[in-house]
């Protein structure tokens, strides 16, 4: 499977999955671990792929998705966006909703 279409379905396989560097018990940067944690407190489960150890992923998808750093988060087959707007929207309160529908839409 072409790299772009590997993107594509993991993308499109999964509710909520965050791009990033390491994973959510051991990030391997600042950005990742405030992402991380963002999420966690919103209590339900994702999906990630570790950009460090997928060296195909982590060249490829800044195209894919027209977004040139990460984390990268992806909520229900669109990018939510990176570790600011997920801080903000969590903030704001906002996140935990949007995560929570993205989840119960996958489990209708």
């Amino acid at each position: 499977m072409d790299i772009m279409e590997e993107i594509k379905a993991q993308v499109e396989g999964n509710p909520v999955l965050l791009y990033m560097k390491g994973s959510p018990n051991a990030p391997q940067c600042g950005f990742s671990a405030r992402t991380v944690q963002a999420l966690m407190e919103c209590g339900e489960r994702f999906a990630y792929v570790d950009v460090l150890s997928n060296p195909d992923v982590r060249a490829n998808l800044p195209k894919f998705a027209n977004w040139p750093t990460f984390p990268q988060l992806w909520v229900n087959g669109e990018l939510l966006g990176g570790c600011d707007i997920i801080t903000e929207m969590h903030e704001r309160d906002e996140l935990k909703a949007v995560i929570s529908a993205a989840v119960s839409s996958e489990n209708q």
